[in-house]
């Protein structure tokens, strides 16, 4: 990258200006220290584990994913809902704000876009792991073909390749749509190889008005599309457990539910991402507390609806009557599965309390640290609502093989982190992470009297 002829970015003082922007968000683009490489490291390390795993499991069979009568959904169908409610705060942060014109997303909501399709490429991995042999997946797809085999369209499986498809999709475009400007910005300071690559990826953008004219109302129309897919999509995965008649499942409060805990757990991964990414590339003029604040607010919002769901849930089955749905509950907290019931309820229910202090939502070190336990919380959820309720022992009492996780569970779990945090980590490596465009709409015009003694 071509280095600025006078102070580095983070060294400037005074109000940000227009050259400031573009020269701070395009060093993050240069060489990022060793911070970077240890986190990337990590990650591939991660990735590798979970590749050793997955090829056990493709040698021996699902034999070694500890599956056993009844729970035949569990560690890989939890990492499938976990990574897609990540992805929800991606839309809502980028569309759904946008449309509200709220100015503070502008610095924070590449992120969370970046972090949308990532999570989405993680989370379709999962199902294809479920199913066994993986080398079948097509089967999954409704096209035509000559032997006359069509999915089962009452399949959950079905329903959810459909929604995150669709999504995906759409996530797709508008992070790109949204990246056309902000590599042309950095195309015009880039040299060499990268230079040429921006060239390419920028689709010729000039900037000019009639570019400007046509990319406004497109991109409008792409937020207003991907709008209804914050609440269709975690409401169609919602109803893969509420269609079945498992006690704590069939609940018509699990599509509000999912969704802000969706929003909740993708907000917080935002804030675990941001934290980190802010220090490495020092984007601290741009990145300001006041954007970690706004987010935590988000977070308390959504917290707070989930707490209200979890109340909820647990007085209508004391006062519905059934008595499977009462001790499914009753297990929950204190059955063989207890640690998890509750780091859920800790995590998620009452850690968000915190966020009412001002101190610490404009403390960043406090809310990292919220935001990782948020989100060991919300994992915790999607565990016990799947597991743990499928395990059968409070109402199965013939059941009693339980449900143990194996060493192959945890390591495919653990590489999904590290695939997720791989990709997530070369792009900001290689492209704009904070939107050079936007951050620029909202600074004060540049004055003529300034610009002539400049």
């Amino acid at each position: 990258m071509a280095q600025p002829t006078t102070a580095p970015p983070e060294r400037a003082t005074g109000p940000l200006t227009y050259d400031y922007v573009t020269r701070a968000i395009a060093r993050t683009l240069g060489n990022p220290g060793r911070g970077y490489y240890v986190l990337l490291g990590s990650a591939v390390t991660l990735l590798g584990i979970g590749i050793v795993c997955l090829l056990f499991l493709l040698r021996y069979g699902m034999g070694m994913a500890g599956y056993s009568m009844p729970t035949y959904w569990a560690i890989y169908i939890t990492c499938f809902v976990f990574w897609v409610g990540i992805a929800h705060s991606g839309t809502l942060i980028s569309a759904i704000l946008y449309l509200f014109r709220s100015g503070w997303r502008t610095a924070v909501y590449r992120v969370a876009e970046v972090m949308t399709v990532f999570a989405v490429m993680t989370a379709g991995l999962f199902p294809l792991i479920h199913i066994g042999r993986q080398w079948f997946f097509y089967w999954l797809l409704p096209y035509p073909n000559e032997r006359g085999l069509w999915p089962n369209f009452k399949s959950p499986l079905i329903w959810d390749e459909f929604a995150v498809g669709t999504y995906f999709t759409v996530s797709a475009c508008f992070l790109i749509m949204g990246l056309i400007p902000d590599i042309a910005a950095v195309r015009d300071v880039a040299t060499g190889w990268r230079r040429k690559l921006y060239a390419i990826t920028s689709l010729g953008w000039r900037g000019t008005n009639e570019q400007w004219r046509h990319y406004r109302p497109a991109y409008l129309y792409l937020a207003a599309l991907a709008t209804p897919l914050v609440l269709s999509v975690h409401s169609v995965v919602s109803w893969d457990f509420a269609m079945a008649q498992v006690p704590a499942w069939h609940e018509t409060l699990f599509a509000p539910y999912f969704v802000a805990g969706a929003i909740y757990s993708g907000c917080a991964m935002v804030i675990t991402l941001l934290v980190p990414m802010r220090k490495l590339f020092q984007l601290e003029k741009i990145v300001t507390v006041h954007h970690f604040e706004n987010l935590s607010k988000l977070c308390l919002l959504t917290g707070m609806i989930v707490c209200y769901a979890y109340v909820i849930e647990n007085y209508v089955a004391w006062y519905g009557g059934p008595t499977p749905e009462r001790d499914a509950f009753w297990y929950r907290a204190f059955g063989r599965f207890w640690w998890a019931g509750w780091t859920m309820n800790i995590c998620n229910a009452f850690l968000p309390w915190l966020l009412w202090f001002k101190k610490v939502r404009t403390n960043i070190t406090a809310l990292f640290v919220i935001s990782i336990f948020v989100n060991v919380g919300m994992w915790m959820e999607r565990f016990v609502i799947i597991a743990v309720h499928l395990a059968g022992e409070p109402f199965e009492p013939y059941v009693r093989a339980g449900y143990n996780a194996t060493w192959a569970d945890w390591g495919i779990m653990a590489g999904s982190f590290g695939w997720f945090f791989m990709w997530f980590l070369l792009f900001v490596k290689n492209f704009p992470a904070v939107s050079v465009a936007e951050v620029k709409e909202e600074l004060p015009a540049p004055r003529r009297a300034a610009a002539r003694h400049a």
